[in-house]
Order: structure tokens, then C-alpha cells, then sequence
């Protein structure tokens, strides 16, 4: 049986110390606010066991950890026909590159970079009568906590400040390859980005894709295809364009975001999340990233 507590302990305390812990992003100045040394991890086991270390019930933006859940309520909606207007190849750049989505005719070469994610924006904001609103509810469900909130401030600053994402979804339009008023799908997305979440609440958020598109409540919100294929588009293009690096140091299907989070999953056996705000050159936690490399290394659970 493994000891995942003493790992989990033993992980956060040698990191802790480290000195070189990266660097906070500035780009979103709310975001520039995060302490440094803040440092949680999170293990949910799928049996319904957790483990924590450090500060795992602090919640802090997901940023683009939202991409994912934005995509598996998307996927509820349209199904297969999701991948006419959005690809799902990794695409070398950093998450908000707009040169390829010029060259491939408006179609973003997965969900999960920034120009795919307002895609998945958009097709939200055709489904939901009440998108904000809606979109939230269905993340406090997924995650069984109504506690769960937009972060108005930091949203409000990415509004101010996302200049190439308001190049990418003028992009888009243009290719016809969003349907709504541009302004709403900004809105929408910075919202979305927003979310401010724990290691904890991530965990259970993320349970339906490590149990075959049921969430923590044993309720199927997604067909057991599609949390196969998320899973696969997270393995293949979760980390920016450090994916190849992850799934090569860690082994595991996962999302990061600029916030500091990273959430990672074995199916069927467990989720772990992390939270450190210093990010590497690549814009993945840097505490993160290790923690997560000796967390498989030293419990041989990885999918390889």
C-alpha cells in the first residue's frame, strides 16, 4: 500500500526550501500579487481518500486550468461535431501565438491554447441561457462546493490588459469561426480564466475525467469517449508548449495554468493537484512541475 501522505509530506517539505522558486506572473498585474512562497498539494485518491500538504485549501486563479472544464461542458452540448471548428494537435507555441491560427484558416490547433479556448467560449455562450451564471453552477457542481466564485478583480485586470486575446478573437472572427458578439466572448473567457479555486476544489473538479465522465457525485456529465479524448488533449497539450517536457518528466494527462496550478490525473486511480505561483520560463509552476515529477517517480504511478 502506498504511503501517499509521508510522500506527499515529504515532497512539499524538501521544496519548500528551495530557493529558486521562478517567477510570479506580471502580465496580469492581480495576478503579480501572489506570495511567492505559497506552496500547496492535493491527492485525491478515486476510492475517495485525500492527502494534503502545505496550503492545498487556499484558492488562487485557475487561469487556464478553466480551459478544460470549459471544454467538457462544450463537449455536453456538441459532441464530435466540437472538432469541426477547433483541432486537437499540440501546437509548439506558447498558449497565445497567433501565427498558426492565420495559417490554418481560423481553426485553433487545440482547446486548450488561448485562440481554442475562446472557440469553446463561444460555443458555450450559444448554449447557455445565462453563461456566467450557468457556466459557474456547473463547476460547483462537477466539484460538489458551492463556495466556488469568479475572482471579479482579476478578471477586470485581464480585461484590461489581454490585448492578444483580443487580437486572437478579432482573429477568429474573421474567419467566421465565432459566432457571437466578440466583446460577449472576451467577456465571457477573462470570467472564465478567473475562477478562483484550491487545490482541493481542482481535485474534485477534476474526478469525472479520471472516472470515465462521472464527477465526485457518481453523475455522468460527459460520454466515456469524450473524457478519453480530454484526457488525451491534456497529455498532449496542457502545458503550453512544455507539454512534451511534462508528459516526458511526469507521465500524466494535466492542465496548468499562470496562476501557479497545475491539476494532474491517473485514470481510474487517483488526482493530485498543485499550487506554487512561480512559473518557469515555459509559464508552468516551477515547484509545481517538480513536485509532480517526484511524485510519480517516487510512486511509480504514471500512464507509462
Amino acid at each position: 500500500m502506498t504511503d501517499f501522505q509521508s510522500i506527499i509530506n515529504n515532497i512539499h517539505n524538501h521544496l519548500i526550501n528551495e530557493e529558486v522558486k521562478g517567477v510570479v506572473a506580471s502580465y496580469i498585474p492581480e495576478l503579480f500579487k501572489q506570495d511567492i512562497n505559497s506552496f500547496g498539494i492535493f491527492l485525491q485518491h478515486i476510492d475517495g481518500s485525500t492527502y494534503s500538504a502545505g496550503q492545498a485549501e487556499t484558492p488562487f486563479s485557475i487561469q487556464s486550468i478553466s480551459k478544460v472544464l470549459a471544454l467538457s461542458k462544450a463537449i455536453a452540448f456538441e459532441d464530435n461535431r466540437i472538432w469541426q471548428r477547433v483541432d486537437v494537435e499540440p501546437s509548439g507555441n506558447p498558449f497565445n501565438h497567433l501565427s498558426l491560427l492565420e495559417l490554418e484558416n481560423g481553426i485553433p490547433r487545440n482547446p486548450l491554447i488561448n485562440s481554442g479556448a475562446l472557440v469553446i467560449a463561444d460555443i458555450l455562450l450559444t448554449h447557455l441561457k445565462n453563461p456566467k451564471e450557468d457556466f459557474l453552477n456547473y463547476v460547483r457542481t462537477i466539484a460538489n462546493d458551492q463556495t466556488i466564485n469568479y475572482n471579479t478583480k482579476v478578471a477586470a485586470s485581464e480585461k484590461r490588459t489581454g490585448y492578444t486575446n483580443y487580437a486572437a478573437a478579432n482573429l477568429l472572427k474573421s474567419f467566421k469561426n465565432l459566432t457571437n458578439d466578440v466583446d460577449d466572448v472576451l467577456d465571457f473567457y477573462f470570467h472564465q480564466c478567473s475562477i478562483d479555486m484550491s487545490c482541493s476544489q481542482l481535485a474534485k473538479a477534476f474526478y469525472l475525467f479520471a472516472n470515465s465522465g462521472k464527477c465526485v457525485n457518481n453523475i455522468q456529465h460527459i460520454p466515456v469517449s469524450q473524457a478519453k479524448r480530454i484526457n488525451a488533449i491534456m497529455l498532449t497539450c496542457g502545458f503550453y508548449d512544455e507539454a512534451g517536457e511534462f508528459a516526458f518528466r511526469v507521465g500524466l494527462p494535466g492542465k496548468s495554468g499562470v496562476g501557479g496550478g497545475i491539476v494532474a490525473l491517473l485514470p481510474n486511480k487517483f488526482i493530485i493537484s498543485t499550487w506554487a505561483p512561480g512559473l518557469n520560463a515555459k509559464g508552468n509552476s516551477l515547484l509545481g512541475m517538480q513536485a509532480l515529477e517526484q511524485f510519480t517517480t517516487q510512486t511509480k504511478l504514471s500512464i507509462f
